[in-house]
C-alpha cells in the first residue's frame, strides 16, 4: 500500500466545499480544512504508486476550486 498526503490550494473561499469533495474520492482516508500556505490537507491511499499518480491526477485535481496541489508520498523504514 502506497499513501501520500497532498497538499491542495483552493479559490478564496472555496476549501470547505473542496475537502468535503475530496473526501467523496475513493482511496481519500481524510481530507480537513486547514490554516497556513495550503487550504486543504488529504491522506490519500492505493495499491502502486502509479494508481496515487492517477488518482491525484484524474480525480483530485479536477475538482472544482482547487488551484494547486503538492503531493508527499509517505516513506516507510
Amino acid at each position: 500500500m502506497v499513501q501520500a498526503y497532498v497538499l491542495i490550494q483552493t479559490d478564496v473561499g472555496r476549501s470547505s466545499e473542496v475537502a468535503i469533495a475530496i473526501r467523496q474520492v475513493a482511496g481519500v482516508t481524510l481530507a480537513e480544512h486547514v490554516t497556513g500556505p495550503y487550504d486543504v490537507i488529504a491522506l490519500v491511499e492505493a495499491v502502486t504508486i502509479d494508481e496515487l499518480g492517477q488518482m491525484v491526477i484524474s480525480r483530485i485535481q479536477e475538482i472544482q476550486g482547487i488551484v494547486r496541489t503538492l503531493t508527499c508520498t509517505v516513506v516507510h523504514y
